[in-house]
Parts: C-alpha cells; structure tokens; sequence
C-alpha cells in the first residue's frame, strides 16, 4: 500500500526533491515523453547516482542514474528515488521497471504513477512483484505540476494550450497602427523566449503572420527551437513571409480549412493560391481541417496536433485567435504580461467573449501573480 505523503521521512523528501531538480533539467528536449529524474541512494544514506530523461529517443532516467554507479554491490539494500512510475513496455528504450526488479535494492519511492495506459500501475506491480518495497506519492503535487504538459496530452491525446498576452494597464496590446514594439520590458521578453524553449509549439493566426511578419525564434537564451504553427484558414498567406523561408520550415505547420477546388476553379486568383499549395512549393507541414463559423475548426486543429506528437503549445497572438480559442474552452493556461503604460486606444487584447451577465464571468484557478522587471504577471488556469 502507498504510503501517505506526510508518513515520509525528511530524507526522502530531501531526495526527491534533488530528483525533480534532476527531472527539470531535460525541459524542452525529452517532449512528448514525461520530464523524469531519478536519485539512488545507498542503505546508508549516501548519494550514489542521480540522472534524468535527457533526449527524447534516449535512455532514461533510471538507467542513465544506474549507469554511474561505480560498484554494484553499492545498490545492495538502496533506495531509488523517481518522480514517474518507471515505464513497464518496450518503446524507444527497454522498459525501467523491469531493469530496477533485478536489482538487489530494497525500496523504490515514486512520486506519481503514469497515467499512460502502457503503463498505469504496471510498472510498480513489475517492481513489487520481485519482492522491492514500492511507495507512491511523495511530493506528488510538484511532480505532477512538473509534467503538466504530458499529463494532460496522455489523458486528453491534445495539446496543453497557453495563451501568452503582453497588454498595457488599458488593456491593449498594440496602437491603432498596429506597433506593438514593445509593450513590456526586457525581462518580461526573455521569458517569453525561455516559453518557446520549453513548448512544442508557437501557434499564431493569419493576421500576426501578416501584419508582424515574425520568425517566432528562440533568441535572447540558449533553447530548443519550438514547432511554429500558422492558423491560415484560406491558406492564402503569401509565401515570402519569415516563417516560410528560413532554416526551420521543416518545424512548422499551416493550419487551412478544406476548400471546394471545382466550385472555385474559375476563380484565377483562388486558383493561383490553390497552386501555391501543391506539394513541392510548401516544404512545411499542412494540417487540413473543416471549417467552423467560417474559418478554420480549431477544435479538430488541436486534436491532430496532438496526434503529431505536439504535447503543449504557446498561443503567441493577437487578440482575434486568443479570443476565439477562450470562447471554444480551448486554452488551458494564462499568462498574462501587464506593463505601467497606457495606450487609451488601439488593438485590445481580447476583442469580446459574449459575455453578457456577472453570472457567466471566466474565472481561474491557482491564480498568482509576478513582478517581472517593471511588468507583472498574471498565470492563471481555466
């Protein structure tokens, strides 16, 4: 039987804790896999190994840990410490469940169980079953908290969805011209540099793409470059754009509706779109839905995203996309940039949610707040 989070010792939560700074060291690289980390100790209460999930497609975190202990007569009575259920099936790597039952160790400590169905209590039963004392759910909320972008595409199959906002103390995000360089300060850009490191994904609308032309690049720190993924309904953005033409097109995506070819073929402008379109003009990704409301469903946009693999992604727009993602229920995570300025007129940062009564208000929870340089920031979940 697990045991219950307050019946641990200082010592395993003092573990389990340099586990999960161990697991935090693989964020942005290891996707869709889960952030792992894994500490062992000896019966004695000496460190000997500590590793995590480095690189998806690579070794993980148990058996990079495993592999730095010098002496295996050291493992004799240890203690594992590992922040998700050790896997139980074949997949790019060997199962770790099975590896830790073979060994002489006396106890393994996991934080939270994974809710991946080839695993799912399978790989503590492999665990138990060789006789090794399992306890689950030590630090449970910061481990859960940590893998929030697996957790939720392995229960859901879709993207994690936040929607980034940088808007004045009026509520606007850009001038009536449009110029929205820049709103908030440095520090509060870097951070949004260090997002795109860590999702999968940067999702902007047709009308970001067209009026800031942006390349949506990791700059300002040292990160894995994100998917980039273009809401263009009628795929009439033109091909010039950044986003088309750099070194990263293979990493990015063009979400367009399904269009009747023959009811438009006479149409010479449409036509020349429908060209442009052909395989071997577009080298990037097409993800082809329906049309909802007259542009592109969103809904089953998420869901095939998710079905490529993209497990969390960063909705970097203006207000038309973040307003029609927050009336579908579609973002799951707000942050919020406010900056000590006001504009008094221009591009508001949500255009209109149909709200109508105090009764139908959107409200968040584990609403907190930031100061970040001169901005603060507001991170709320829906």
């Amino acid at each position: 039987m697990a045991k219950t989070k307050q019946s641990f010792s200082k010592e395993d939560v003092k573990w389990m804790k340099m586990a999960l700074r161990q697991a935090e060291k693989g964020r942005g690289y290891v996707s869709p896999n889960p952030l792992v980390g894994c500490v062992i100790v000896s019966r004695d209460g000496q460190l000997l190994a500590k590793g995590y999930h480095e690189r998806f497609g690579q070794p993980h975190a148990e058996i990079n840990a495993l592999k730095k202990v010098k002496n295996e007569h050291d493992l004799i009575d240890a203690t594992v410490y590992v922040t998700l259920e050790p896997c139980a099936h074949y997949g790019k790597t060997p199962p770790c469940a099975q590896a830790l039952s073979e060994l002489p160790v006396k106890r393994v400590v996991v934080a939270i169980e994974d809710p991946n169905p080839k695993v799912s209590g399978a790989g503590t039963a492999i665990i138990r079953n060789n006789g090794i004392e399992v306890e689950t759910g030590l630090l449970a909320d910061e481990a859960a908290k940590q893998n929030e972008f697996f957790l939720h595409h392995i229960q859901t199959r879709r993207p994690f969805v936040m929607l980034k906002i940088a808007q004045t103390l009026d509520g606007y995000t850009a001038a009536q011209d449009g110029d929205s360089q820049w709103i908030t300060g440095v520090e509060s850009r870097t951070r949004v540099h260090y997002w795109r490191s860590i999702y999968d994904a940067v999702m902007i609308g047709r009308n970001t793409a067209l009026l800031d032309n942006p390349r949506l690049t990791v700059r300002h720190i040292e990160g894995r470059q994100p998917a980039r993924i273009i809401v263009d309904g009628p795929g009439e953005l033109p091909d010039h754009l950044n986003l088309f033409n750099d070194q990263y097109i293979d990493k990015t995506y063009r979400v367009t509706y399904k269009r009747d070819a023959e009811s438009i073929a006479d149409d010479e402008a449409t036509s020349q779109i429908l060209r442009l379109m052909q395989p071997g003009n577009w080298q990037g990704h097409r993800i082809q839905v329906s049309k909802h409301d007259g542009h592109a469903d969103l809904d089953l946009a998420l869901a095939k995203l998710g079905d490529a693999g993209i497990a969390s992604i960063m909705i970097e727009s203006g207000g038309s996309l973040g307003t029609a993602m927050l009336q579908q229920g579609l973002i799951d995570k707000v942050e919020l940039f406010i900056a000590p300025k006001m504009l008094g007129g221009g591009k508001r940062s949500i255009l209109g949610l149909g709200i109508e009564r105090m009764n139908e208000i959107v409200t968040f929870r584990k609403a907190s707040w930031e100061k970040i340089g001169d901005d603060m920031l507001f991170t709320g979940y829906l």
